[in-house]
């Protein structure tokens, strides 16, 4: 009797576990410009909502005599999982994900395509390989999406404020990808 206890116990833990264990299934990719959707062969690694701000300087146009342009110098924002806890950074440039367990990847832009307006593009990137062991190895794809703000500051930019730094604040989501 009391081993079919800890029998149904057991079975009865573990199906508790399975139930509260997130499934990561595909990202919903149809909603997305094609030029920013993932290949086919790859699945969802982890997904993550970055939280910061972005800065944009204001330099002279390239090119362009007397004129003058804000440019994107860098993020840093936090990410977070999905049930709002602290799970990496997003810095740069070069633009670099690091997971708290000390795991990282850099990569570079595939594609972008517009967002609503006011918010940075959705993005497409290419990992390189991780450093470090942990949650980044095996990273292949990143998907920058649900874009809000981050856009260049609508203040002027002219010779009177060259080198000076404007701020903005974002949120993304970023999902992590690997092959299959």
């Amino acid at each position: 009797m009391l081993i079919r206890t800890v029998l149904a116990a057991s079975v009865a833990t573990l199906l508790a576990a399975c139930a509260s264990s997130p499934m990561m299934s595909p990202y919903n990719q149809s909603a997305l410009p094609g030029a920013v959707q993932v290949p086919s062969g790859h699945r969802v690694l982890t997904e993550t909502v970055g939280t910061g701000e972005i800065t944009y300087e204001c330099r002279a146009k390239a090119n362009t005599a007397g004129q003058f342009e804000w440019v994107f110098v860098g993020p840093d924002a936090r990410l977070m999982d999905r049930n709002g806890r602290q799970v990496g950074r997003y810095d740069g440039p070069p633009a670099t994900w690091e997971n708290m367990d000390g795991s990282k990847v850099t990569a570079t832009q595939v594609a972008v395509s517009p967002a609503m307006a006011g918010s940075i593009p959705f993005q497409l990137v290419k990992a390189n390989p991780a450093m470090g062991s942990g949650a980044m190895v095996g990273t292949t794809d990143i998907q920058r999406v649900a874009t809000r703000g981050g856009v260049a500051p609508a203040a002027a930019s002219a010779a009177s404020n060259v080198g000076s730094r404007q701020i903005v604040q974002y949120q993304a989501d970023y999902i992590f990808y690997r092959a299959m």
